[in-house]
């Protein structure tokens, strides 16, 4: 595999409380000879990270979300800062840069609340609007897991909770709509119907892990759930399942991503479930109309994240939740295989630049 100016970070934390102490978190970086790097210098003492971000136009500014809040490298994960946050000891879940104006970066912590930085994340505002409805009691509290802006409109974007459903904004984040209810009538359908942790049965269609959007299909957005892949082509008025059970035996979805370079490639991480034995990548050249394995690799633990760099379509990487990493630099010919240091599991970020 040809060597590549891409750097690779990936994060990783605790899924639990009561995991085992081998499950410590952490934040790493790629050496060029297929090793790790555990970045530490000005993080709080075992980091559980499970956020990153970076920044498009500055690839040595990235953003880590840890346990107490966002933290901001300046020298490409060398050091690292404690960003001065109103969410002081709430954990950061995900990020989004908005396309328009990429020095304003949404933050969304857990429990599931949104904040926003028009500065490069020096400075942050609590987005008081985003509240979304408490339809699902799981026994932990609900996390915004992901943020997506929207390609084609400035100041909109989807934010998604786990466990919770799905709110889109069209004005930066000062009001939202709850987009949920089409995922949740849903689940009068059989197929759709998935009770783990609560008692009730529309728990699946809430466990929102991943929302991305592409220019190739101005308005639609792509919801990975715990039931699979759905997309909306009218702002979430509608939802519908693209069916990629039809490809893939698996269809428990953790990731789905846009290439940065290919608008009309979609990546999708699919798995048996959550603390799964079983999991793939999987890709689509057509909007997600059909779906093809990608990765040629096993693994053997749920595929949790997929990252592209963003100047090369032949670059993909992938993470499972026990710290296995796959990546390939020619269009998915030939894979490398590595692995976190000991105590490196449970990934949650992945990100390439």
């Amino acid at each position: 595999m040809a060597n590549s100016a891409t750097r690779v970070f990936v994060g990783a934390s605790r899924f639990a409380p009561n995991a085992p102490d081998d499950h410590r978190g952490g934040l790493y970086r790629l050496r060029a000879d297929g090793g790790w790097d555990e970045l530490t210098e000005g993080l709080p003492e075992r980091p559980q990270v499970r956020a990153l971000q970076i920044h498009p136009e500055h690839p040595e500014v990235v953003f880590a979300g840890a346990q107490d809040g966002p933290y901001r490298s300046q020298d490409g994960g060398d050091t690292w800062e404690r960003l001065d946050f109103p969410g002081a000891g709430l954990p950061v879940w995900s990020f989004a840069v908005d396309p328009f104006a990429p020095d304003t970066i949404y933050a969304g912590v857990g429990p599931a609340a949104a904040y926003r930085s028009d500065d490069a994340g020096t400075t942050w505002t609590h987005l008081e609007a985003a509240v979304m409805e408490n339809r699902v009691d799981m026994g932990f509290p609900t996390r915004m897991i992901c943020l997506t802006p929207d390609p084609s409109r400035p100041g909109a974007l989807y934010a998604g909770v786990e466990v919770g459903g799905v709110m889109r904004t069209e004005d930066g984040g000062a009001t939202w709509a709850d987009v949920t209810g089409p995922l949740v009538r849903m689940a009068d359908d059989d197929r759709y119907r998935s009770r783990i942790g609560s008692d009730t049965d529309i728990e699946g269609m809430c466990d929102t892990h991943a929302i991305t959007m592409t220019p190739a299909a101005p308005g639609s957005a792509f919801l990975g759930v715990r039931m699979g892949v759905f997309r909306t082509d009218d702002g979430g008025a509608s939802w519908y399942d693209i069916e990629v059970g039809r490809t893939s035996p698996l269809t428990y979805c953790r990731d789905v991503r846009v290439s940065p370079v290919e608008p009309s490639v979609v990546y999708g991480c699919f798995s048996d479930e959550a603390l799964g034995q079983a999991g793939s990548l999987y890709r689509s050249d057509d909007i997600g109309a059909t779906w093809r394995r990608y990765d040629r690799v096993a693994p053997v633990s749920t595929m949790m994240r997929v990252a592209m760099s963003p100047t090369d379509p032949d670059e993909v990487w992938c993470a499972t939740r026990r710290g296995d990493v796959y990546g390939t630099r020619d269009g998915g010919e030939t894979w490398l295989e590595t692995r976190l240091p000991t105590g490196g599991r449970d990934v949650y970020a992945m990100a390439c630049g």
